[in-house]
């Protein structure tokens, strides 16, 4: 009897589990399920969106600012959650809201990118003590060609303390100038491939070149370390002897191009392109870019042009510098560089001619006949100042209309 009654409660609890079970099935079925919120794409809308989005869907947003030329004032520019992830309720959102461009930064730094670029010509770096030669402030001949490792120094401490940091030429002539807000471009140029502009005195124990480094490349490498900042690079021009240490050529080309600097055309027996016939003048450049051609596929198409010749664009010899076929192999030269004795335009400017770009004669005369003094002071208020972003062009508003047409964004301030 007992067990007819323990059995019979079983049976109950197991009935009213079952329908807890059908009911909690029934709830499940009937209650509709709450749809997953995905995370939309806020970047470029607008900061009142995302507000809006996170009020519709239980969630909060917090917002942060930054200046960004790319969008404009109040439009998001960042987001925390990737695009499609799913949203829980009360999860926070972080967003960044552009406040547009900034322009006091410019006004406080005096940005000026359509103002001179000063691209240096050098020559012979000689290992010698600026006392020990016979003329002003470390030039070892008269007309400042040849300067001692110690003025040499001097001018690289003068150029990075004036604020100016180093570029490639081929940059400049292609109009991309990175370099940090508030400072100015500055090219170096090195011509005839002397053997001091970047001396091997022997190999080390993996064949590796060992650098005097009382030449050129020796002392640029040295401000390479001191000032890494400083951007450290320069342009050799060549002709047909190279670096003219024949044992060594090869290997001086191989590390110049691993280690930031350029190689150019300087033609190839350094001739006057005023008295050459047309076809001599294909010869000497057309030769020396094939015997770079041989050496290496990453020189530059430029021509430093000896003694400046020929002196004007005009001249019809100048076509041929630019281009030609030489022993069935053409050449095409984007830019050739003069003598010169100023700071040329940047390249946004409409006066600017890659073809036939000015240089400044690294040398000391007493701040008299457009020295580095001369012409340093000179540029003090027409200097190109960066605004620390190569993808944008910035000028004061009055000279935006001045600025040639490019690619990049144009800012006036």
């Amino acid at each position: 009897m007992k067990k007819k009654r323990h059995l019979k409660k079983e049976a109950k609890i197991f009935l009213i589990g079952l329908g807890l079970l059908i009911f909690i099935i029934i709830v499940i079925l009937i209650i509709p399920k709450k749809e997953k919120v995905l995370m939309p794409l806020f970047v470029g809308l607008k900061k009142e969106d995302a507000i809006e989005f996170c009020k519709l869907n239980n969630c909060k947003v917090d917002i942060s600012y930054e200046y960004n030329i790319d969008f404009e004032k109040d439009e998001i520019i960042k987001q925390n959650k990737e695009k499609n992830s799913e949203l829980k309720d009360n999860e926070k959102i972080e967003i960044v809201i552009s406040k547009g461009i900034n322009y006091q930064v410019y006004s406080d730094n005096n940005v000026n990118e359509l103002g001179r670029i000063p691209v240096m010509m050098y020559h012979g770096i000689i290992d010698k003590k600026s006392e020990e030669t016979s003329y002003t402030g470390g030039n070892v001949d008269k007309d400042g060609y040849q300067r001692t490792y110690e003025a040499f120094i001097n001018d690289l401490e003068f150029y990075y303390k004036s604020g100016y940091r180093m570029i490639r030429l081929a940059d400049y002539i292609n109009g991309k100038i990175d370099c940090e807000l508030g400072k100015s471009p500055i090219v170096l140029t090195f011509d005839d491939g002397l053997s001091n502009s970047i001396k091997v005195t022997g190999l080390d124990e993996k064949g590796n070149i060992i650098i005097d480094p009382h030449s050129a490349v020796g002392i640029l490498e040295s401000f390479k370390k001191k000032y890494p900042d400083f951007k450290v690079t320069a342009t050799f021009f060549l002709n047909g002897g190279l670096f003219n240490q024949k044992e060594y050529n090869d290997k001086i080309i191989d590390w110049m191009i691993k280690n930031g600097y350029d190689i150019g055309n300087h033609t190839y027996s350094h001739a006057d392109l005023t008295t050459t016939t047309e076809e001599e003048t294909i010869k000497e450049v057309g030769r020396m870019y094939k015997l770079l051609k041989s050496k290496t596929n990453k020189f530059v198409n430029i021509v430093a042009l000896p003694y400046g010749t020929p002196y004007k664009s005009t001249h019809a010899n100048f076509k041929h510098v630019l281009s030609g076929t030489y022993e069935g192999e053409s050449y095409q030269t984007d830019c050739t560089l003069r003598v010169g004795w100023e700071s040329d335009y940047s390249p946004f400017s409409e006066s600017f001619n890659p073809q036939f770009v000015k240089r400044i004669r690294a040398y000391d005369n007493d701040g008299n006949d457009f020295d580095i003094t001369y012409n340093f002071k000179y540029l003090e208020t027409r200097r190109y100042i960066s605004d620390g972003n190569p993808n944008t062009v910035v000028v004061k508003n009055e000279n935006v209309e001045k600025v040639t047409p490019t690619n990049l964004k144009i800012i006036g301030y």
